[in-house]
């Protein structure tokens, strides 16, 4: 039987000397090394987690299993984000009751898929769900309303008050103002916060 070697060992060991924080984890090495029926493990295997985008399909997989629907899942990485998006199979509205009346069951989804991810991976996300395209949709109707405004404040110089959105859908507002050249802000709390378009 081969001696243990220890970290104080491992430190002094050789004319290199090897970080006393990183003698532990030399020391496992070594043990694991001198060990013929130890399991080889790949780097690779230890440095890259499972993907966001896959955490995210098999969780809604489940979750439609659960509620006994059907519907195809597509992943889609757009710069750093993730999009999943599920559809009917048929293309009906069977989904429908997924989404909310005015969409506040696909943004609670949306978060139960954020932490089922965050659970399995340690990483926070920023993932965006839709469902039947009802996101597409409505960001259609987010621009058609921040054009509104952009009209609106450059014919009277006035500010104006959008409704109350949600973070993501005041990010959109807010980039489609600052491509028309004007000016826009968050303002309320919670459930009131809205974007206020002006021209300075």
């Amino acid at each position: 039987m081969s001696e243990q070697t220890t970290p104080e060992e491992v430190v002094e060991h050789g004319n290199e000397t090897v970080d006393p924080n990183e003698a532990s984890v030399v020391a496992n090495q070594v043990s694991t090394a001198e060990n013929d029926d130890a399991p080889l493990v790949s780097s690779d295997d230890t440095a890259s987690g499972p993907d966001e985008g896959d955490v995210a399909a098999d969780y809604l997989e489940e979750l439609l299993d659960i509620v006994d629907l059907d519907g195809d899942i597509e992943i889609e990485i757009r710069g750093e984000r993730t999009f999943i998006s599920i559809q009917a199979e048929d293309g009906g509205e069977e989904l429908q009751d997924l989404v909310g009346a005015k969409g506040e069951v696909l943004d609670a989804l949306q978060e139960l898929t954020r932490l089922a991810v965050l659970a399995a991976t340690g990483e926070r996300t920023r993932l965006v769900l839709d469902i039947n395209g009802q996101r597409a949709a409505r960001n259609d109707e987010l621009k058609r309303l921040a054009e509104e405004a952009v009209a609106k404040v450059k014919d009277t110089g006035e500010d104006v008050h959008l409704e109350p959105m949600s973070a993501y859908e005041r990010k959109i507002v807010h980039d489609f103002v600052a491509e028309a050249g004007l000016i826009s802000e968050s303002e309320g709390e919670a459930k009131r916060r809205h974007v206020v378009v002006s021209a300075d």
